[in-house]
């Protein structure tokens, strides 16, 4: 696995591994996420397509997508997003995206 550099210091984190400002958020940071905090060693298109949904959702409504609505944008099954994100919507794939953790149901 190659291990991802980051040229300013590791992005601060709270204690389940999501960033802790948002804004900082870019591809970089992203793929240093999916490698330290979700064992992902790379990052495919289909992961893309997850991460750039959830970043836009968020960016315009301030919160994550439900998981209906996740579902239905990306063309993915529930369980294809548990392939790519093993520890699920809200826990992985929102991490790897930047998002602050959900409240509720994403």
């Amino acid at each position: 696995m190659n291990e991802i550099k980051i040229d300013h210091p590791e992005p601060e984190v709270n204690e389940e591994g999501f960033l802790l400002q948002p804004e900082k958020w870019n591809q970089t940071v992203a793929c240093w996420l999916a490698q330290t905090q979700e064992g992902i060693a790379e990052l495919s298109e289909d992961h893309w397509k997850v991460i750039r949904f959830l970043r836009q959702y968020w960016e315009q409504h301030g919160l994550a997508p439900m998981i209906r609505l996740l579902c239905q944008e990306t063309g993915f099954s529930l369980r294809k997003i548990y392939e790519l994100f093993p520890s699920g919507p809200a826990k992985g794939a929102c991490k790897v995206a930047g998002l602050p953790k959900p409240d509720g149901c994403v």
